[in-house]
């Protein structure tokens, strides 16, 4: 152990020596200050920008396996959905429970607890381990049909990569407030993982944190840029969708986006209720044996789904928003929307890794389509409220209006349609909010916290054993 301390102690004298004769050449001690303090956010931005590239192609070459195999023999993931659902639940279970789901939750709850007294809860949340198991545990999951996305995970994996620097700096270093360390690498994770710094931005202020903007904003805002300018170069410049075709746009068409604001409104918070109750029955169930068996159950009705009904059934639904948008087809059976509605539940609650935000922006796709098609409306139009479903839905399930809006309007370039999608998110919220008071992420962070303080408390007991 000693040993241990006193090469740790040298490694830290010659990063200060390293540091140090490199900043004796700057006069300015106040500018030496600034560039210690920005230092760690600008290298968490890059590592994040690399992360999030390396792990949306591994995303997408799980799911085009998925296809590849169904493609040959759909009949097999009666066998495969059910094994990854139950080899991505235990990864999770044996090596960082707190890195299931979504991932933001686990974020806001951690800058939460990024209090002196608290503070030490924050490493179940965000980690190194966290990092590893969440990317593996999701591909996992994908590969086997999950209706998953990787928008959320990627968030939590970039607060994780954030706070890990935070935590090996030297003692000698600037202090450097934690909370902030780990709001804006939830940040740059958002940007890098739909390339939307604007989204980034407004999400670390309306769903992250309610701290003042000018306490952070310079943090914030390198943060953002370094780790989405890392993203282009290797992926180069792209939308996340696409370019639509959105001229040629009459003022009737308010006429079908109130209704879709409404429906999109119900049908979020009615998976939200649904997922939550499902997420219940699997936390009350103690035994592990009957943990696995709610498992193949869930991976059965998927893959069960999948072959039976629409293979659409499977996957973050990218593919579906791309065809919609992008092609004449735009056509969409009226219960695909109920497909990619149950689906999210189903591999969420099986409690392994993967994010709801790509599964609820292509389930807010589905119906804007589909009332598109019973309104007659033309494909411009129909666009138009394709991108308000989107809206709408994600807004139902985040709370975040303006998150939403400018997420939806840089994926797809289309500032000018700003009003109607703004009009939607609004409505949608009012919807929301009179059904039930708290999102479907809150209820999570509660639920994250709640087993935490769980933990706390047994750990004197166990000792005392």
């Amino acid at each position: 152990m000693q040993e241990l301390l006193n090469k740790e102690m040298n490694i830290s004298r010659k990063i200060k020596s390293i540091l140090k004769s490199k900043f004796d050449l700057i006069n300015n001690e106040k500018l030496k200050n600034n560039l210690l303090n920005a230092f760690p956010y600008w290298l968490g931005a890059i590592i994040t920008g690399i992360v999030s590239v390396f792990y949306a192609k591994l995303f997408l070459l799980a799911e085009a396996g998925t296809k590849f195999i169904f493609e040959r023999a759909s009949w097999s993931f009666l066998i495969i959905t059910p094994v990854c659902f139950v080899l991505a639940w235990k990864i999770i279970d044996r090596y960082a429970p707190f890195s299931r789901g979504s991932g933001i939750p686990q974020v806001t709850a951690a800058i939460e607890l990024s209090t002196p007294k608290t503070n030490h809860k924050v490493k179940s949340l965000l980690s190194l381990r966290i990092i590893f198991t969440k990317i593996f545990s999701s591909l996992i999951m994908v590969f086997g049909g999950g209706v998953i996305g990787r928008e959320g995970p990627t968030i939590q994996i970039s607060a994780s990569i954030f706070k890990t620097i935070g935590d090996y700096l030297p003692a000698w270093y600037p202090k450097i407030s934690r909370r902030n360390m780990i709001v804006t690498g939830a940040a740059a994770g958002l940007a890098a993982a739909f390339n939307t710094p604007l989204g980034g931005i407004v999400f670390a202020l309306e769903e992250l944190t309610k701290t003042h903007f000018s306490y952070f904003k310079s943090a914030l805002l390198t943060g953002v840029i370094i780790s989405g300018l890392t993203a282009l170069n290797f992926l180069g410049p792209y939308l996340y969708l696409g370019y639509p075709t959105l001229d040629l746009i009459t003022p009737w068409v308010i006429v079908a986006i109130i209704p879709l604001s409404i429906l999109a409104g119900i049908s979020g918070i009615t998976m939200s209720k649904v997922l939550l109750y499902f997420l219940k029955i699997k936390r009350n169930l103690k035994k592990n044996y009957l943990k696995i068996i709610y498992i193949v159950i869930c991976g059965l009705i998927i893959s069960g789904l999948a072959i039976l009904v629409d293979f659409r059934t499977f996957g973050s639904g990218k593919d579906i928003m791309v065809s919609t948008l992008f092609s004449d087809q735009k056509k969409i059976e009226w219960y695909i929307p109920f497909l990619r509605m149950v689906g999210p539940v189903f591999s969420f609650s099986a409690g392994a890794a993967g994010g709801i935000f790509a599964p609820s922006l292509s389930a807010g796709a589905t119906i804007g389509a589909v009332l598109a098609e019973w309104f007659h409306l033309s494909n411009p139009e129909t666009n138009l409220i394709i991108l308000c479903g989107m809206t709408g839905f994600l807004t139902s399930i985040t709370r975040s209006p303006f998150t939403s809006s400018i997420l939806v309007l840089e994926m797809t370039n289309s500032h000018n349609v700003i009003f109607y999608i703004m009009l939607t998110a609004l409505f949608s919220n009012l919807v929301a909010v009179s059904l039930s008071r708290r999102s479907l992420y809150e209820h999570l962070k509660e639920q994250y916290l709640s087993e935490l303080n769980s933990m706390e408390e047994e750990k004197p007991f166990s000792k005392s054993i």
